[in-house]
């Protein structure tokens, strides 16, 4: 029987991209540097790294399509903060950002990891970013290194 498992060596060559939303910025900066801290950490060089920022969560999914579909980045970590307001507003951006994101690893089979937040309470976001409960971005850095050497390593 085989088995298969992705680890958290980043092969040689391997590039990656962070694309972050700017909306809610004390929150997304906080998970971008989680992100890059990650990345160091397990052997990416800095240059290796593309930092691309969009508009707030929506906007997300179309530039990791963009992305994907040139085949430069063996992965894609999406950051963002999604706060719940008074309206449905919440729901609309979270869902279709994330469906958004899905299909987009689908569609392609890029690994986009989703480090969108979406949360009741800003405090909630401050925990998830550094906070009480570690720091979102760098969780989605991991996963990108290892979902990207898995897919390297499945027949």
């Amino acid at each position: 029987m085989s088995h298969y498992e992705g680890d958290l060596r980043a092969t040689d060559g391997a590039r990656f991209a962070i694309i972050a939303s700017r909306w809610n910025p004390r929150i997304t900066d906080a998970l971008v540097a989680g992100a890059r801290k990650a990345f160091a950490d397990h052997g990416v060089a800095e240059d290796a790294i593309d930092v691309v920022r969009v508009p707030g969560a929506w906007e997300l999914p179309l530039a990791a399509r963009r992305l994907a579909e040139r085949g430069a980045h063996r992965a894609i970590v999406a950051l963002g903060c999604v706060v719940r307001g008074d309206t449905r507003h919440f729901e609309q951006v979270a869902d279709g950002c994330s469906d958004g994101l899905m299909r987009v690893a689908l569609d392609h089979g890029v690994p986009v990891a989703n480090g969108v937040l979406a949360v009741d309470v800003h405090e909630d976001a401050e925990r998830r970013a550094g906070g009480s409960h570690g720091n979102k971005g760098e969780e989605c850095a991991l996963v990108a290194i290892e979902m990207a050497h898995l897919l390297e390593t499945l027949p």
